[in-house]
């Protein structure tokens, strides 16, 4: 993979094949910053993205589940890791039941496929199937992180977008519109980067990111672009490749 940035950002790859990227949604956003599923929320975000695939961007999903469990929340609150895990698992699962059905009111052939199975709503989780659904200009959602405790979506959305032969990892995050050098909440002065590389931001502990889902791309030299899902049309420029947001390189 080129290490050119605009070459990176372009809307068709040097291969020739049309742009394929991996959005990681935040769940918290799903809930319209309340527990559960906010459907306008969801609506517009789907209209975002199915706009960027009539486009001809493939685009594969991860989706979190912080609107209505978090493992780690739960462990603080006494309840086993492991366990705890795989119930905020399972929220992942309806939120991308949510997304797919509002895809595919915008006219967008959409599918689910999870690390658990669950056979009577979504497909398990075959990244050769994967891509094949891709190409065929379906959007694909991945559900149920890893199918495994310990390991965040973040980083699920990584593995998944080099399993899936994807060109960049696209971060929404939410309250926060990009890669600071130290907390904008916290600090006033705090300084947004456009551009860092992977083993900056490691070192100097910059933590938008989990650091797995860093080194992973890191050393598989997989750009990645962390932006605000704040701001209309952000996620649609993000997919078609506009520069927003700060751009993390190997």
């Amino acid at each position: 993979m080129t290490t050119d940035v605009q070459t990176q950002l372009a809307p068709t790859t040097t291969a020739g094949r049309p742009r394929r990227v991996l959005l990681k949604l935040s769940g918290e956003v799903f809930g319209g910053g309340r527990i559960g599923v906010d459907p306008e929320v969801v609506r517009g975000i789907a209209a975002q993205i199915a706009a960027a695939i009539r486009e001809g961007t493939q685009v594969a999903i991860v989706v979190g589940g912080g609107n209505f469990f978090r493992g780690a929340e739960l462990q603080q609150k006494g309840m086993e890791r492991s366990r705890a895990d795989y119930i905020g698992m399972l929220g992942t699962v309806m939120n991308c039941l949510a997304l797919q059905d509002f895809l595919e009111k915008e006219g967008i052939d959409t599918r689910v496929q999870t690390a658990i199975a669950m056979g009577q709503v979504a497909e398990p989780y075959i990244p050769r199937r994967a891509i094949r659904h891709l190409e065929k200009g379906r959007a694909v959602i991945f559900g149920a992180g890893a199918g495994m405790p310990y390991f965040s979506t973040d980083t699920v959305s990584a593995q998944r977008a080099l399993e899936c032969q994807c060109d960049m990892v696209l971060m929404s995050k939410s309250g926060v519109d990009g890669v600071y050098d130290s907390d904008p909440r916290t600090n006033p002065d705090a300084r947004k980067l456009e551009t860092v590389t992977y083993g900056d931001a490691l070192r100097r502990g910059l933590k938008v990111v989990d650091a797995a889902a860093f080194s992973l791309c890191m050393e598989n030299g997989l750009p990645m672009m962390v932006f605000g899902m704040e701001g209309a049309g952000n996620i649609t420029r993000a997919i078609q490749g506009e520069r927003i947001g700060t751009l993390v390189t190997a």
